[in-house]
């Protein structure tokens, strides 16, 4: 039964909590209005998800969540501090070659998202073969290491939870 209500449990907490944020205002209309979003849209929209990726581990996800945001408020601190106090001649500009293991075009996406909304870093490019993400670092003295970082600490995540 709920299968049926909800056919994509995850997209339709994500618009029942997104409305309710831009709402903001907790009232019954709100909450009403909210929840039909959540039914309807997943609904309209299941026939286009027939093979949609499976979230194989949805703490880890939680946890990939929670890591971004982290990330995000590091690097925003980082950023701040290089473009405040480093001579333009100090910072190290890269281009970043990373080369992924990720097969689906999900997770890839994932990987390219988290790149590009963590300040300091942002994915150009994809090779043509779909191995290869370019990346622009602002500050990145060893691009190995941050080559390195991201296949650690986000691609490595996102294979546990969709691959």
């Amino acid at each position: 039964m709920l299968t049926r209500l909800f056919p994509h449990p995850l997209l339709s907490v994500l618009l029942f909590v997104t409305w309710m944020l831009l709402v903001n205002e907790f009232k019954i209309g709100s909450l009403v209005m909210a929840l039909i979003l959540a039914i309807i849209i997943p609904k309209l929209t299941s026939a286009y998800w027939e093979d949609r990726p499976k979230v194989k581990d949805v703490p880890a996800f939680a946890a990939y969540c929670l890591l971004v945001l982290w990330d995000i408020l590091v690097a925003n601190v980082q950023v701040a501090m290089i473009i405040l106090f480093k001579r333009n001649k100090d910072i190290k500009s890269a281009w970043v070659p990373i080369p992924i293991d990720l097969k689906t075009p999900e997770a890839i996406t994932m990987l390219a998202g988290t790149i590009t909304m963590t300040p300091g870093t942002v994915t150009a490019d994809m090779s043509s073969c779909g191995r290869v993400l370019l990346i622009h670092s602002l500050h990145a003295p060893d691009p190995d290491a941050v080559r390195d970082d991201i296949k650690a600490r986000y691609e490595a995540r996102l294979k546990r939870i969709f691959e």
